[in-house]
């Protein structure tokens, strides 16, 4: 018996090892598909270029405001300074730690001249975009799951004016294209709320938070739909149960049918919300410089579209791998 029995698991453990090779032949296979493919169409990659684009070392230059002569150069780094003296003025220039200073005591001075210059690290055009993209979609998450916790409520609501207005807004929102959406928020309603505000003294609001408005209006439509999926899921007998140890029914939908309904819709709430962040590529078409448009910007001045689109394919990769391992750790949490 104990031999048919290691037999059988030597024959499954060959079996898993057989197709790890299978799946490790097959991505090589593409790997060198794509990379003979290259070499046909004399494409020669550039991974050089890339780091640049993610952090880089940028001049910042210390510039003269009068016209006039370097009177003293006085001490050193952080505490060093440059005094340029005028026509019957003076400016006092503060150093920084590093400053390489480009003057002379003495120096004749005009408006606009280097007298120091300094390097500093200043993060690049992809990690910008990254975390832009990155602060959008959290934005985005947050104002979907309150509208979309509101409306699921409203969706199963007695009163018809909820109801139907809950209806009318998801019917609304999931049958027109999400650029659709984006270009109405932006050209229409931004122009609109923006001129008002004018008139009355305001400051206008920024394109992002419309593009933010526009992926959590979006979203929220589904997740409406998932709440109120989650909540008729859950049997009728738990609200009754509730109702009858004298809890009114807001009580009984806070504490007793919503945590419930939370262990259902974790799945489908966490593929949804790996789509916005996805789907906040479409940002870049308003003037919002995210992840997508950042990677066009780098391959105009790089040249390099081949590496930049892989780049941009793994950054996204990296978002939402973290969001779906954050939404399991959370349903573990739950079941326990």
């Amino acid at each position: 018996m104990d031999l048919i029995k290691n037999i059988l698991e030597m024959r499954t453990r060959s079996a898993y090892f057989f197709w790890i090779g299978v799946f490790f032949i097959g991505l090589s296979s593409v790997i060198s598909l794509l990379y003979f493919a290259t070499i046909k169409i004399d494409y020669i990659w550039h991974w050089q270029y890339v780091p640049k684009y993610f952090v880089n070392k940028d001049r910042v230059e210390l510039n003269s405001k009068i016209e006039g002569v370097v009177q003293t150069i006085s001490g050193q780094g952080a505490r060093g300074t440059i005094t340029v003296k005028g026509n019957g003025e003076s400016e006092t220039y503060p150093l920084v730690d590093g400053a390489e200073i480009w003057v002379n005591e003495g120096d004749l001075i005009s408006p606009g001249d280097i007298l120091a210059v300094t390097w500093k690290w200043r993060p690049g055009i992809l990690l910008q975009g990254m975390w832009l993209t990155l602060k959008v979609s959290l934005y985005s998450i947050i104002f979907g799951i309150l509208i979309g916790l509101i409306g699921g409520i409203a969706r199963i609501s007695k009163n018809p004016a909820l109801k139907w207005t809950a209806v009318t807004y998801v019917e609304l929102v999931r049958g027109s294209p999400l650029l659709v959406q984006i270009f109405i928020w932006y050209f229409v309603l931004a122009t609109l709320f923006n001129e008002l505000l004018k008139k009355y003294g305001f400051g206008e609001i920024e394109a992002l938070w419309y593009g933010v408005a526009a992926l959590a209006g979006f979203t929220g439509a589904y997740v409406t739909e998932i709440v109120r999926a989650g909540i008729q899921s859950i049997h009728r007998g738990q609200n009754e149960a509730a109702r009858s140890l004298g809890m009114s029914a807001t009580q009984a939908m806070l504490y007793i049918i919503l945590p419930q309904a939370m262990r259902r819709i974790l799945p489908p709430l966490a593929g949804q919300f790996i789509s916005l962040i996805k789907d906040s590529s479409l940002l870049g078409m308003i003037a919002i410089r995210e992840l997508t448009k950042a990677t066009r910007e780098a391959i105009t001045i790089s040249l390099a579209p081949y590496e930049f689109w892989f780049v941009c394919a793994f950054l996204y990769l990296v978002l939402t791998f973290t969001l779906s391992m954050f939404v399991q750790y959370l349903e573990r949490r739950m079941a326990i």
